[in-house]
């Protein structure tokens, strides 16, 4: 039986290890759950992505399962709700920048042009394989997308997290050079 070769962040925990060969890196194209995604990547700022795992079901229930229709209409008697929920990170200003993300998530949508196509036209449209070897914290790419995002209103999206989200939602491709899923490409489609 051969052991499986995989990026080494993966190896410390078995809900690392899953993400990683199931979703981490690729494509997404889904509005919905990129929006989810760079949401959570902001809620992750200061934490380990790991904790994110480990309460993602958390965050799901809290937030309406990401839909920005239901989770633009809460109300500070629901951020009050969501700031004593112990399935979720309990920062204010993280939950009020999902909010204010919701919002902008339907304006972008509402102005005809969906989430998806917004950011990868962002992105350069397709994902950019990583040939360097070495991960950085961010590019200028990252910067970019990320003073679109600040730009639109977003918070929590400055070029780290976005170079983390891009990474996770496979803009990127930052997969190690000997992890099996480098040349794995995705099997999500475009919607």
């Amino acid at each position: 039986m051969t052991t499986k070769i995989r990026c080494k962040w993966a190896e410390s925990d078995p809900l690392l290890r899953e993400y990683h060969d199931t979703e981490w890196g690729i494509p997404e194209y889904d509005s919905r759950m990129l929006w989810e995604m760079l949401m959570l990547e902001g809620f992750q700022a200061g934490l380990s992505w790991l904790t994110i795992l480990r309460k993602r079901d958390g965050f799901r229930k809290a937030f309406r399962n990401f839909d920005p229709k239901a989770v633009a209409k809460l109300t500070e008697l629901d951020i009050e709700r969501l700031l004593s929920d112990e399935g979720i990170i309990r920062s204010r200003a993280k939950i009020e920048a999902t909010i204010t993300g919701a919002n902008i998530f339907l304006e972008i949508e509402k102005s005809g042009e969906s989430f998806s196509q917004w950011v990868w036209k962002l992105a350069g449209g397709k994902p950019v394989r990583n040939e360097t070897g070495e991960v950085p914290a961010k590019t200028p790419l990252s910067e970019s997308i990320s003073a679109a995002l600040k730009k639109r209103g977003f918070k929590f999206v400055g070029p780290t997290i976005v170079y983390a989200w891009m990474q996770a939602v496979g803009m990127v491709n930052d997969h190690s050079a000997d992890c099996f899923r480098r040349n794995v490409r995705g099997t999500k489609t475009a919607k």
